[in-house]
């Protein structure tokens, strides 16, 4: 097939520029997507071994952890480990049908992981602030969550592939996603869309989930205070550190995304640099890299378990660490196991 020739799915500007960036500028890039690449394949690859060798974490909560891992693990290798070799290049050399492949690929698994945060924030929300006789966690359940998920996400993926905006060469040319810069009604209406069921929704479920949570902690703490009895500042204001670090997170992956394809509705005749343009995408590209260590490494349980598949049992930590948790905060984000813990 040739270069300038098109095809369902993908934007009529597929273009081979090799000199619209630096020749520099594409070595830096490639060099830190090779490093982006190398810390996600570890992170996640270690969740995904830990949490199957070990049965305590193997629970329904963790359920969508384990797939947050398994998604930004194929979103590191079907994307970042592609931009390393067309940085490299400096262009996407793999012609029309590889962008498709990678634009399809990226966007998928980077909703499902987006969607599985979202899933993962609401029932945290539901083991600790539902009423008594809610609907509790269970694997059932948890199955039904992951194949809402995956079924949802797939319609977002599969739409450019029939004509519902498309697939083509972003920013710098050296990967593919959806075409923002595309300036066509029926693009407009597919980011519109996926900016209210892929940004606004989720970020309005987490933001909810977890200021909820929040509030049961305070409010669990004065009722202590009152009745006479001793509460942890600190470990309130740790919780809170962390809450706010996870939807901090979340928004420097996607908000720059989602900027970027309103202002191509909002200000079609605007300008946008090729470099302004890849900012975005490869923002939203770090997200296989933290979300391991903000959702996973950082939970007292999992860590104790990597640190000893790690050293293959010749390390253990100790379990003290887990009784410094005041009371309060287990019974708040601990009703079971500290799979619902933030941390």
């Amino acid at each position: 097939m040739d270069g300038n020739s098109t095809m369902p799915g993908i934007a009529d500007n597929f273009t081979v520029m090799p000199t619209i960036f630096p020749r520099s500028g594409y070595s830096i890039l490639s060099f830190i997507m090779f490093l982006n690449a190398v810390f996600s394949i570890c992170n996640n690859v270690l969740v995904i071994l830990v949490t199957l060798r070990y049965p305590q974490l193997r629970n329904p909560i963790n359920i969508f952890i384990l797939n947050l891992s398994f998604s930004d693990l194929m979103m590191t290798l079907c994307g970042t480990t592609i931009v390393v070799s067309t940085n490299y290049y400096g262009y996407f050399y793999l012609g029309q049908q590889f962008c498709i492949f990678q634009g399809f690929a990226v966007n998928y698994f980077g909703i499902v992981s987006l969607w599985s945060l979202t899933l993962l924030a609401y029932e945290r929300y539901n083991v600790v602030c539902a009423p008594i006789g809610a609907l509790k966690m269970s694997p059932k359940r948890g199955f039904q969550g992951l194949v809402f998920i995956w079924l949802f996400c797939l319609f977002w993926a599969v739409a450019p592939l029939f004509g519902w905006s498309s697939y083509g060469p972003e920013g710098v040319q050296t990967s593919c996603s959806i075409g923002w810069e595309e300036r066509s009604w029926s693009n407009y209406s597919y980011i519109i869309t996926y900016f209210l069921t892929c940004f606004i929704i989720p970020v309005g479920i987490i933001g909810f989930s977890y200021g909820s949570i929040l509030q049961s902690l305070h409010k669990l703490n004065r009722k202590i205070e009152q009745q006479g009895g001793k509460t942890n500042p600190q470990e309130e204001v740790r919780v809170v550190a962390m809450v706010l670090f996870m939807v901090l997170a979340f928004m420097i992956c996607w908000l720059p995304y989602t900027v970027f394809a309103l202002i191509v509705v909002i200000n079609p005749q605007l300008y946008i640099s090729p470099l302004a343009a890849t900012l975005p995408t490869y923002f939203a590209k770090t997200s296989p890299v933290y979300n391991p260590i903000i959702y996973i490494f950082l939970n007292k349980q999992f860590r104790s378990c990597a640190v000893e598949c790690l050293t293959c049992g010749h390390i253990q930590l100790e379990s003290q660490e887990e009784n410094t948790e005041s009371v309060q905060v287990q019974n708040t984000l601990n009703p079971k196991t500290n799979q619902v813990a933030p941390a």
